[in-house]
């Protein structure tokens, strides 16, 4: 694993960049996470003798790069954590994709369902009783050949939200074969990246913005 990029740090906050491929935390596979990676930085620059705590407030799927925050206390966890459930921090994401991506601005409106057994996202009848509200907004910053890339805005927090919403109108997210995508990428990852998050200090209850470049193999696109 390449070494850990810190974007953000003081007493009650640890933001850093994520990986297009590392998980954000454990699950069945056993693999190293960048919890673990993270957990490891604070014990050894702050040279904390025994069990490191760090909260999980979000997650990136594990495809996906860019800014990913974590908590260094249970306080601030909890404050971070409810920002995040109440939809109050502000997610910037930028996304490789194909097909025409036209009016190139504006919002999208959806009503989604996950399948829990096969981890799949379809947008469903509004009606469903399983049906969860999705809204992003999104605007196109340019086209290279076949790929536009196009920021995007979400104002709710679904799972595969931005994924499913875009390949519903055509616009596939480059590498994402679970959605759609025809255009081959990096294998295992597809072209989504965190860019920013703005959230309120859990202590000083100031604002604060982090934010990363996209990877080096986004350049064909920038």
């Amino acid at each position: 694993m390449p070494p850990l990029t810190v974007l953000f740090e003081d007493n009650h906050c640890l933001a850093v960049v994520k990986p297009a491929g590392w998980l954000t935390m454990g699950d069945q596979t056993g693999d190293r996470t960048l919890l673990d990676v993270s957990k490891d930085y604070i014990k050894t620059t702050c040279q904390k003798p025994g069990a490191v705590f760090l909260g999980v407030v979000h997650r990136l799927d594990r495809p996906v790069s860019g800014v990913v925050l974590f908590a260094r206390t249970s306080k601030a966890a909890s404050r971070l954590s409810a920002q995040f459930r109440e939809h109050t921090v502000e997610k910037v994401y930028w996304a490789a994709v194909t097909g025409q991506v036209v009016p190139a601005q504006g919002v999208l409106v959806d009503s989604l369902i996950k399948d829990e057994q096969t981890n799949v996202v379809r947008v469903a009848a509004a009606v469903s009783p399983a049906a969860q509200a999705c809204r992003l907004s999104y605007r196109k910053m340019n086209t290279s050949g076949a790929v536009s890339l196009v920021e995007i805005r979400p104002e709710t927090g679904r799972s595969h939200q931005i994924r499913v919403q875009l390949a519903h109108r055509g616009w596939s997210i480059v590498g994402d074969q679970k959605y759609g995508s025809k255009m081959p990428w990096r294998p295992g990852l597809i072209a989504l990246h965190a860019r920013a998050l703005t959230f309120v200090h859990p202590v000083t209850k100031l604002p604060v913005t982090v934010s990363c470049e996209p990877p080096a193999t986004w350049q064909q696109w920038l």
